[in-house]
């Protein structure tokens, strides 16, 4: 006797029913339409289990009219991945994480439909090991990039040994490179395409340096083509490239950075953008990038792709000479304390990241190369030593954080260890010098669930907590000496001299 699904379907297969709840991942082998029952709310194939992973091998059932749809697992696209990456953008500076001089409507919007994590830490506090940092999913001191930012005469820059998330998610990705580089604009590591993206245009460091030009590459060619720089324009340009390379790329899995290079000193509004706000220049400015978020996130879903891309919205570093690090100590370049590390990070994938949800569960830019790997599929690199974590549980689940600590650096010295629910600080900027705090006897350990601003040290009333947490940080100061330079990259030793003899 033929089941009461073969009965209902355009050919005999043998399926079960199967009492799951609306959502469930299943497995199967072609797409078969079933024609719904009310007493049953899915169903899955007889035979070996299939497998339940949600990424990139299994599928949701949808149902179209009064029919279940099981699409086929085999060929179903992997997650695209799009990273909107701020260039010294603030905790404070927008209205997601409390009040706020600008307001940002589109990302309220993506926060509301997304997942915001509100101890997110970029991977440095300054520009180019931040970069390196994200792309590699290393602490930048193994990179070799860890000593402040590279200079234009400098001939430093990711190494092309190191493995970026473009090269990790070969060959099925499309990749591509839309902003700022700052990972070396002379010698090897240039351009952006030797590095595993396919495409690039965009400006080799920050819009404050000068001569700047516009350039673009194309893998699989020497030729790096040069333009003329509008800055005004310049973010509207990023996007424009960005939005084009998705709608060409609509039919296979692809990873976008667009990495923005505002609103990083000094501003230059698009003109629709009214410089005259309460926030001035810089809030027009962070006005345009909000602007972009949700032509963005508009223009996923015009396409069919929200429920199939992870969108991230992130920043470098904290401010710099302007901008709101939202009550957080230090900045941009500072010590152990947040400002210059907590930065804003929403997620928004529909149907997978929960709409609404706030979490607490640190993490940290290094964590994007492993959990875009899990993500799609793809094994780790082979060989390489990831400081970071597969995050997909506190994005898709709201999880407890992965990592055990996260280690802050100043330069190539780990200065700062935050546990979840304990930060200690060794050391601080005090009037252009560098404190060293553990020598003068100052034990700065901070509860973290109390005091987030970290105005009060405890040390005193948990000893054993201080003791144990500096433990961490000379542990991780001996594991990553190594790696630190000798002596600082000859542009900052002939600098730092100069300053001396002008002394």
């Amino acid at each position: 006797m033929r089941s009461l699904l073969e009965a209902t379907t355009d050919h005999p297969v043998n399926y079960q029913l199967l009492l799951q709840p609306p959502g469930t991942i299943i497995g199967c082998k072609a797409e078969k339409t079933v024609k719904a029952d009310p007493r049953f709310t899915g169903f899955r194939r007889s035979g070996p289990r299939p497998s339940l992973q949600r990424f990139a091998g299994g599928v949701r059932p949808r149902r179209e009219g009064d029919s279940w749809v099981a699409a086929d697992c085999s060929g179903r696209r992997k997650p695209n991945f799009v990273v909107i990456l701020c260039d010294d953008l603030a905790y404070g500076d927008t209205s997601v994480y409390g009040p706020s001089k600008i307001r940002t409507p589109n990302l309220e919007a993506m926060a509301r439909e997304g997942t915001v994590l509100t101890d997110y830490y970029s991977p440095a506090n300054l520009c180019s090991p931040s970069r390196a940092g994200l792309l590699t999913g290393r602490y930048p001191v193994r990179t070799g990039l860890g000593y402040e930012v590279i200079m234009q005469p400098e001939d430093r820059g990711l190494p092309l040994s190191e493995v970026t998330i473009a090269k990790a998610l070969k060959p099925e990705y499309a990749t591509a490179l839309f902003g700022k580089w700052r990972l070396g604009r002379r010698g090897a590591a240039w351009p952006p395409t030797k590095h595993g993206f396919d495409t690039f245009f965009g400006i080799p460091y920050s819009h404050d340096m000068a001569p700047l030009s516009l350039f673009e590459s194309h893998a699989g060619s020497d030729e790096v083509t040069a333009s003329p720089v509008d800055y005004p324009m310049l973010q509207q340009q990023f996007y424009a490239h960005a939005e084009a390379f998705i709608e060409a790329n609509r039919d296979r899995p692809f990873f976008v950075e667009l990495a923005l290079s505002a609103p990083h000193l000094p501003e230059h509004p698009h003109a629709p953008f009214d410089d005259k706000t309460a926030a001035g220049p810089y809030g027009a400015v962070v006005g345009e990038i909000d602007s972009i978020v949700g032509r963005l996130n508009a223009k996923l879903k015009a396409l069919g792709l929200e429920r199939d891309t992870l969108v991230i919205f992130t920043s470098d570093n904290g401010p710099w000479f302007e901008g709101s690090a939202g009550g957080l100590r230090e900045r941009k370049g500072g010590g152990g304390y947040e400002g210059g590390y907590r930065v804003p990070f929403l997620a928004r994938q529909p149907g997978t990241v929960p709409a609404g949800k706030r979490v607490s569960s640190m993490a940290m830019g290094i964590d994007l190369l492993p959990t875009f790997c899990a993500m799609s599929g793809r094994p780790a690199p082979a060989g390489v030593t990831l400081d970071g974590r597969d995050i997909s549980g506190v994005l898709t689940q709201g999880a407890s954080s992965p990592h055990d600590e996260l280690i802050l650096f100043d330069n190539e010295s780990p200065v700062a260890v935050r546990t979840q629910r304990w930060k200690y600080v060794a050391q601080g900027y005090y009037r252009g010098l560098m404190l060293p705090y553990q020598a003068m006897g100052y034990a700065e350990l901070y509860d973290l669930h109390a005091d987030p601003s970290k105005s009060y040290s405890v040390s005193a009333t948990y000893p054993d907590v201080a003791k144990a947490m500096r433990d961490r940080l000379m542990a991780a100061r001996a594991r990553f000496a190594p790696f630190a330079h000798k002596d600082p990259p000859a542009y900052f030793k002939t600098l730092r001299q100069s300053l001396e003899r002008q002394d």
